[in-house]
């Protein structure tokens, strides 16, 4: 279920001051569907996809995120008060959301009750106040420590076989709590999947991820 949220224009001094203060972020999608992929699989989320990476992995399927400029500057305030009207489960991802000041965002969705989820690569300093943090790091641009750190997810995603070398390597830097999961990229599943099963036999601290929402063909 795709939301649609009203944006506010304004001058472009105090839009710079309220995008580094976090009270106003690129807004490029929010939506109501079914988490698809990690830990939380399967439950219902409202989902704020925030604009802006530099990361630049080949193969993302959200390449039009990049461009922070692309997406309406959106007032925080009106971005929780739609998610509320949705969810109490509420996943932050992009883009690279890291990228922007997390805090007002995240402790306006807290004061009304609400769960916070990020997906991130870790690669920028932390922000925001999370109860649940799925760290995906990209060989282009390796998270900082505090990142492995605070993880509660690492997911992996698995485009050809050197990715198994490079997934140990980082889960080598994640806390005994973190959750371990390897997901093939979505182009590359028919060739990976196999491989990632058989590798998750023979390495039994780590899970299968699968982006489920694609098979159901929802966002």
């Amino acid at each position: 279920m795709t939301v649609w949220i009203i944006f506010v224009q304004m001058d472009h001094k105090k839009q710079g001051e309220m995008l580094e203060a976090g009270t106003l972020l690129p807004l490029m999608e929010a939506f109501y569907t079914i988490q698809g992929e990690g830990y939380h699989k399967g439950s219902a989320a409202y989902f704020i996809r925030v604009g802006g990476c530099d990361v630049g992995c080949h193969w993302c399927d959200v390449k039009e995120s990049w461009n922070p400029k692309s997406h309406p500057p959106t007032i925080v305030d009106e971005i929780i008060k739609t998610a509320k009207k949705y969810s109490d489960n509420i996943v932050v991802t992009g883009g690279e959301p890291l990228m922007w000041n997390m805090d007002p965002l995240t402790l306006g969705l807290k004061s009304l009750d609400m769960k916070t989820h990020i997906e991130t690569s870790g690669a920028y300093s932390l922000s925001g106040h999370w109860d649940w943090f799925c760290l995906s790091p990209k060989k282009n641009k390796l998270p900082i420590s505090e990142a492995f750190d605070r993880a509660d997810e690492l997911k992996m995603i698995i485009n050809n076989r050197d990715d198994f070398l490079f997934a140990e390597h980082q889960a080598e830097k994640v806390a005994p709590h973190c959750k371990l999961y390897l997901q093939p990229e979505w182009s590359k599943r028919k060739k990976m999947m196999p491989l990632i099963v058989d590798y998750v036999m023979k390495n039994t601290h780590w899970k299968v991820s699968l982006q489920t929402h694609k098979y159901l063909n929802i966002p």
